[in-house]
């Protein structure tokens, strides 16, 4: 069984729903560290990419194994974590879509939002989402690889 550090954060528009998945994070054998990058009661960052930035960063640079992301829709919070080199961000909402995410794409960070999914299925979602593993010798893997050799290709361009 996966062992998991997981980086997490909000906006203000996602905090009830961060606050209870964190619990349910805490709570979870398969989850070793959960990392709160904010925001926290009645506080409230500029803009909701300062915190998918800060997760994200933590996954690339290897504080976290995984990140999750709460705002209103989950959309601008994946766009914004997408930016963070390295990282895979989705938003995804149904079970189907959270599996895929990671055996088809490993992506890391997943992104929801508390104004699209009721707190049940919100929950259920991030449960699910510990359960899976990208595997490196997939068929997937061969497609993973030409994102990152794109994104790698850009890093000369900086």
């Amino acid at each position: 069984m996966p062992k998991w550090r997981v980086a997490i954060g909000s906006d203000d528009a996602g905090y009830d729903y961060k606050e209870k998945i964190k619990a349910d994070f805490l709570a979870d054998e398969r989850v070793t560290e959960v990392i709160d990058v904010g925001v926290g009661a009645g506080e409230t960052f500029p803009y909701y990419p300062t915190s998918a930035i800060a997760v994200a960063t933590h996954v690339a640079e290897g504080r976290a194994d995984r990140g999750l992301l709460i705002c209103g829709t989950g959309l601008g919070m994946a766009i914004a974590a997408d930016k963070v080199p390295g990282v895979r961000a989705v938003t995804a909402h149904d079970s189907y879509s959270v599996e895929r995410s990671v055996l088809s794409n490993n992506a890391q960070v997943l992104c929801m939002g508390q104004r699209v999914v009721g707190i049940e299925l919100a929950r259920r979602l991030a449960r699910e989402w510990l359960s899976y593993e990208f595997d490196d010798s997939s068929p997937s893997a061969a497609k993973v690889a030409v994102i990152t050799e794109y994104e790698d290709s850009l890093k000369g361009d900086s």
